[in-house]
């Protein structure tokens, strides 16, 4: 089966919503893919001070500008859309992903691990990891950037079935890219990581963000990776079909060989 995905690189406005989406739809439309993956909090920034600044760009779905926007843009071009953005469930705020398919169909994944000061402002997700159909039929879950220093989430997605893990994220810590092909190569899954590029700062805060975003195969092979400042959008062609195929030897199987009777703590 072939089956294209791209993974999208760029710098947000802090809180300019509306120039955001714009550009994004920019470098969207018209492009010849079957799922696409973006950024955590890919229209808003991320360097908050307030929980009037997370008010102020978060948004309900489905009557949100942000899924309104990628909706279109999924239903137009006939591809799947993971993007990350900030949530509103009443007074709750989420740092949340979502999955649009052509169809309009959706699922929202809700960060599980928050990192640093997104504490301040987020609640922990309450959604649990799940794995959800995109394009078809092709089965992906979502994790959002810090969920990757914890094994277990791409072990779930991955024993639920996940063939694609779509991963938005906002890293500022050397190690995730690198750690992520173990993710790929542990679970044999593809990952497709979406970072975003250059500073930002707020309110004393600054953080630099470290690009890279990439695309894995399921050995942990490297099948494209972005620049650290690179801003456009990559593609490449894969089979989803090689990440139901989980023998490491003639003799050993990742998932089968596994004995949890003897990992409780």
């Amino acid at each position: 089966m072939n089956y294209r995905v791209s993974v999208l690189q760029y710098e947000p406005r802090l809180l300019d919503l509306s120039g955001n989406l714009k550009q994004l739809k920019q470098m969207l439309s018209g492009l010849e893919t079957d799922l696409v993956v973006l950024p955590e909090l890919c229209a808003t920034g991320y360097v908050f001070t307030s929980l009037e600044e997370v008010a102020s760009v978060s948004e309900e779905v489905p009557s949100g500008a942000a899924f309104g926007t990628f909706s279109a843009l999924a239903s137009e071009n006939r591809f799947s859309i993971v993007y990350g953005f900030a949530e509103r469930s009443g007074n709750i705020f989420y740092n949340s992903a979502a999955l649009i398919n052509p169809d309009g169909s959706y699922h929202i994944y809700r960060k599980t691990h928050l990192f640093d000061r997104e504490k301040l402002f987020f609640t922990p997700g309450d959604t649990g990891l799940h794995v959800f159909p995109a394009k078809d039929g092709v089965q992906v879950g979502m994790m959002v950037c810090f969920d990757w220093t914890f094994p277990e989430s791409a072990r779930t997605l991955a024993l639920k079935g996940a063939q694609i893990i779509c991963h938005p994220s906002n890293l500022v810590l050397p190690w995730c890219q690198q750690a992520m092909t173990t993710r790929s190569l542990e679970n044999r899954v593809f990952s497709i990581t979406s970072n975003r590029t250059g500073d930002e700062s707020n309110g004393g805060v600054s953080l630099h963000f470290t690009g890279q975003s990439q695309i894995l195969g399921t050995k942990g092979e490297i099948l494209t990776r972005m620049s650290v400042k690179e801003t456009g959008v990559r593609t490449c062609e894969i089979d989803p079909e090689l990440a139901f195929d989980k023998q490491v030897s003639p003799l050993n199987h990742a998932f089968s060989d596994r004995r949890p009777a003897f990992y409780d703590l």
